[in-house]
């Protein structure tokens, strides 16, 4: 059914297409030819929210099943069944849409998801009631292969679908909660790659850059949670992963989240190389927001060397690169990137020149463009939101920005948040005998308590 709808357009065609429509609702979907192609061998029962809100709008007076999907309610009850998790994250009493698909999403990773669904597909041994456990016990080496087997379409198909598992988790809940459940199908994978038994040649290129996008997604988590040590490993091995598979895309995603954690760990010298290498990895991909985000990770280092000159000219880059629109050369993981990122990006830069009037009014853009699908990252420019406009001496405008991060920290776990908002209670303590200030402290605190 899906695929007579696409009709004479190719797969990426069509891929195009789904995207104009996103963009015509205010949605962003990472759509492309291999997801298309997912859809239409059936790999993909039910689409998320998201797709559903472009796919009806596309084809208005169509159903789900119109379109050759399964009814969401037989893919949850299924997902439901695999067994009675613990919950992995606070209960809440948010009932909409997002809420559910949420919580599906943390049952189909936690217990009958990538993770179960690597050990299990790949032959990584334990026993079915291991594999149905909650919680099941990460092994602190590689896993062995015994007797390996040939690795086929499907055993790539499930590490690419763990990349996209992890990172739809991740966008609405953030790392806390899913780093150490996440290194379990980055071990199935690489293990995969060190038995060496893939089918053909174009397997085996699939599968080593599934296996580094894993290394990034687990390297994001690390990071976000504030383990740098463990990100910057990650990141490392997703580098060499790329470089042994000659795959400038996955070697500019490496650069680039490796640009960003020096950043955040004060090696800003590092931040501004990494992102130059990772430009010059991507010149010949054909995506200008590849292109713009690397900018802008290179504006954030010089921001921090205090190079204002380099950070404008940087900045003045990523945004000329940024009015080119997207492509269908767009890598898949950078579905979080567009004019909120931007503008949240723009806003650290100002914070770190200490423009902080700057700053909190491209941080407030940012919060107001932002999709709430990505919760996490919603969380995020509000905490800097919160921060500049202390620092630029709004505190009451501060401490009601506060509030709007707490009204999401009992979706999102991030270490990164955290910190950043216990910096601008740093600040606006002081001011604590405004009302709107003391209430903000107050309610900070009870929550800290709750952790």
């Amino acid at each position: 059914a899906f695929r007579r709808l696409r009709a004479q357009r190719s797969p990426g065609e069509f891929a195009a297409a789904v995207r104009r429509a996103a963009r015509e609702i205010g949605e962003q979907v990472a759509c492309d030819a291999r997801y298309i192609g997912r859809v239409e061998a059936g790999e993909i029962r039910c689409p998320n929210y998201a797709y559903e809100r472009v796919f009806l709008h596309m084809f208005p007076g169509q159903t789900l099943q119109d379109l050759g999907f399964s009814a969401r309610e037989d893919v949850r009850g299924r997902a439901a069944r695999v067994t009675a998790p613990t919950p992995a994250f606070p209960p809440t009493n948010h009932h909409s849409e997002t809420s559910e698909e949420s919580d599906v999403l943390r049952r189909a990773f936690m217990t009958g998801g990538s993770a179960t669904m690597m050990a299990a597909t790949l032959g990584l041994g334990g026993t079915p009631a291991a594999a149905a456990s909650p919680r099941p016990p990460i092994p602190s080496a590689f896993p062995v292969i015994p007797s390996p087997r040939r690795v086929g379409d499907a055993e790539v198909l499930a590490v690419e679908d763990a990349v996209r598992r992890i990172r739809l988790l991740d966008d609405r809940h953030g790392a806390d909660g899913l780093y150490r459940r996440a290194a379990e199908p980055l071990r199935a994978a690489y293990a995969l790659l060190d038995a060496g038994t893939a089918t053909r040649q174009a397997t085996a290129d699939r599968l080593h850059s599934g296996a580094g996008e894993l290394a990034v997604s687990v390297g994001w988590l690390a990071h976000d949670s504030g383990r740098y040590d463990d990100a910057r490993s990650y990141y490392a091995e997703a580098l060499a992963t790329a470089r042994v598979a000659g795959d400038p895309g996955l070697e500019a995603h490496a650069f680039s989240n490796m640009s960003f954690l020096a950043r955040d760990s004060g090696r800003y010298r590092e931040a501004v190389r990494a992102a130059q290498a990772g430009r010059l990895a991507a010149r010949h991909l054909g995506s200008p927001r590849l292109l713009s985000l690397l900018a802008l990770r290179e504006a954030a280092g010089w921001a921090r060397l205090d190079d204002r000159a380099g950070c404008e000219q940087s900045l003045a880059q990523a945004h000329d690169l940024f009015g080119r629109g997207p492509s269908d050369a767009d890598p898949e993981w950078m579905s979080f990137f567009g004019e909120p990122e931007l503008e949240a990006q723009v806003a650290l830069c100002h914070a770190a020149l200490g423009d902080w009037r700057t700053a909190a009014r491209h941080a407030y853009r940012a919060t107001v463009l932002q999709d709430p699908h990505f919760a996490r990252n919603l969380a995020l420019y509000r905490a800097e939101l919160a921060t500049d406009l202390a620092r630029a001496g709004s505190p009451d405008e501060a401490a009601a920005a506060g509030h709007r991060v707490l009204d999401l920290l009992d979706e999102v776990q991030s270490s990164r948040i955290h910190t950043k908002l216990a910096v601008t209670v740093r600040i606006l303590r002081p001011q604590r005998r405004l009302p709107e200030v003391d209430a903000f402290l107050e309610r900070h605190s009870a929550a800290n308590a709750r952790r």
